[in-house]
């Protein structure tokens, strides 16, 4: 089931974008203590600083969904990296937190243009059958890039604190070039009397979309995508304060432990991802990582040696690498035509978790060292046992009536 060399091709060019973006939200991580002490901020206003991009992801993905569907996936790419671009630059050059949230805003406008036209991208050139790998290639990029980012984010701050956002400004105009002169475009071109039925839902709004939502048969997926994103951005949006902290961590060690525990699921999904769906199936999988999450977030109350602090870490990044394309296949296999449609919708609930999820940390944070990370791994369990109740329900008759909406 090996994706075509030509199809491959196209889906490094979308990765690439991806990678970018995902990474510029990573970059502010490893670096957080330091902005803290020179603007004098509390975990809290960190905290938000982070959600406003996801905030601005959120708002807008739906309408960058639909409009994927309609103006052409190559269309939003390029325009959403070139706003990328200017957030990164930006952020650089910001000195007081009302640019750097302007920044970030913008970064959010950028990922809800980009992310959706990637993910229906994908679905345009893949077959049901070659639909997991692409997924795999495609969620890789953004996974690798959202943990990996911290990573690039300390080392480059050894030449200064503001290197790796114009490193990553520069970066979003060579992709967009690249994606510009290189990337086909992959909607099919609609005739004057396409059907109309198909695309009344997806010109509904945000909120009317999001409230329809629990009718339709990958409702459950999209929990799960925004428990996942407010747990990991519960991690991670702490994990340098939490290590800075409580062991003395500066961005060096933090940006060893996140790019080298974030290697290993990037690996498995460019390799074995798509062998390990078809052999077990999606909920199992979902259920498993669900699980492995929550554990794993839970016992970093408890690690105090370097090297188990990795483990652990890296055991959480593996979870939700897996976990993350495994929900995203199964959603597009449920979508039908309306596959920039519902990239749209998983990148709102995405974007939802990450909200919520960086501004409990915040708080929390402030309140107790280890509050965020009790309450991100009882979500996940929750949601863990959620998920398997979820499949008994369906295993006993409703997967039927979900295969025949």
């Amino acid at each position: 089931m090996a994706i075509l060399v030509k199809q491959q091709g196209a889906l490094l060019i979308v990765m690439l974008n991806l990678f970018l973006v995902f990474t510029g939200i990573g970059l502010v991580i490893p670096i957080m203590p330091s902005f803290m002490n020179e603007l004098g901020v509390s975990g809290s206003l960190m905290g938000l600083m982070i959600a406003v991009f996801s905030l601005v992801q959120f708002l807008f993905s739906p309408l960058a969904g639909r409009l994927s569907d309609t103006m052409g996936r190559k269309r939003m790419i390029v325009a959403g990296m070139l706003v990328f671009a200017v957030s990164e630059g930006l952020f650089g050059i910001a000195h007081s937190p009302t640019l750097m949230f302007a920044s970030r805003a913008l970064g959010g406008l950028s990922a809800a243009m980009i992310m959706p036209a990637v993910m229906a991208y994908a679905a345009d050139i893949t077959t049901d059958e070659e639909r997991a790998a692409g997924m795999g290639y495609v969620n890789a990029s953004i996974t690798t890039g959202f943990i990996i980012g911290p990573g690039i984010g300390g080392y480059l701050a050894e030449f200064g604190i503001r290197m790796p956002f114009y490193a990553a400004g520069v970066g979003g105009v060579v992709a967009a070039v690249v994606t510009l002169l290189f990337l086909k475009e992959s909607l099919p071109a609609k005739g004057a009397g396409a059907p109309q039925a198909e695309t009344a839902e997806p010109h509904s709004g945000l909120l009317i979309q999001m409230r329809h939502s629990y009718r339709a048969p990958y409702f459950l997926s999209l929990v799960i995508v925004f428990v996942m994103s407010f747990g990991l951005a519960n991690f991670e949006t702490i994990y340098s304060l939490f290590v800075d902290h409580k062991f003395g961590f500066g961005p060096k060690d933090i940006a060893f432990v996140i790019t080298f525990g974030s290697i290993a699921g990037a690996v498995v999904q460019l390799t074995i991802f798509g062998r390990l769906l078809n052999r077990f199936g999606e909920k199992p999988i979902i259920a498993a990582c669900l699980f492995a999450s929550g554990v794993f977030v839970l016992l970093m109350l408890f690690v105090h040696q370097f090297w188990t602090i990795f483990a652990v870490t890296f055991a959480v990044f593996l979870a939700i690498d897996i976990l993350r394309p495994t929900i995203g296949t199964q959603m597009s296999k449920l979508a039908k035509d309306q596959q920039g449609y519902v990239a749209g919708l998983n990148s709102a609930f995405t974007s939802l978790g990450n909200i919520v999820g960086p501004i409990v940390a915040g708080v929390l944070f402030d309140v107790e060292i280890n509050a965020p990370y009790t309450l991100a791994a009882v979500v996940l369990l929750i949601c863990f046992a959620v998920s398997m109740r979820g499949a008994g329900a369906e295993g006993e008759g409703g997967g039927a009536s979900i295969r025949n909406d």
